[in-house]
């Protein structure tokens, strides 16, 4: 299979919540989320990375899985962690997963840096999603780009 088949993502992990809500993760807890919530999809690799920024190295089909599809997934993931802690369905933050694709140079050729075509994916735990994006200002971000080099997933009401 040729290499223009794959695809790589690079996930962060934006904690925004008081450790009561939820406990920190440290950046291994981080990557075995990924290790193992993606686990049964055979073509997903995942591996712990040395990165100020990153932590996650996700490489996977796109001819299987859109880098959208692979963001639900990481949601799905972490998702299923919260509640394996015992964290109650109705307290779990919310989860926002935001990708972007690099076009510009990489700032480094280390490989465990972004680099152009990889998508770069913040995993965020905000108390509030909406208030998250309005202080990033996600629309105001995302208004000049391609929906395809963009995705945005959100997973909240964790009751039903």
């Amino acid at each position: 299979m040729s290499n223009s088949a794959k695809g790589r993502m690079l996930l962060s992990h934006n904690f925004d919540v008081s450790p009561d809500v939820a406990p920190a993760l440290s950046r291994e807890e981080f990557a075995e989320v990924f290790r193992l919530g993606l686990g049964d999809r055979r073509s997903c690799q995942t591996r712990l990375i040395n990165h100020p920024h990153w932590t996650v190295e996700i490489l996977f089909e796109l001819n299987q899985f859109s880098p959208k599809q692979i963001g639900e997934f990481c949601a799905q993931a972490l998702a299923d962690q919260r509640i394996s802690q015992g964290i109650d369905r109705k307290s779990l933050p919310e989860i926002l997963v935001l990708g972007g694709v690099k076009n510009t140079p990489p700032s480094s050729d280390s490989p465990d840096a972004l680099q152009t075509g990889d998508w770069g994916v913040d995993v965020i735990e905000p108390l509030v999603g909406a208030n998250f994006l309005q202080g990033i200002s996600w629309d105001v971000t995302i208004s000049s780009k391609p929906v395809d080099e963009i995705f945005k997933v959100e997973l909240k009401d964790f009751n039903s």
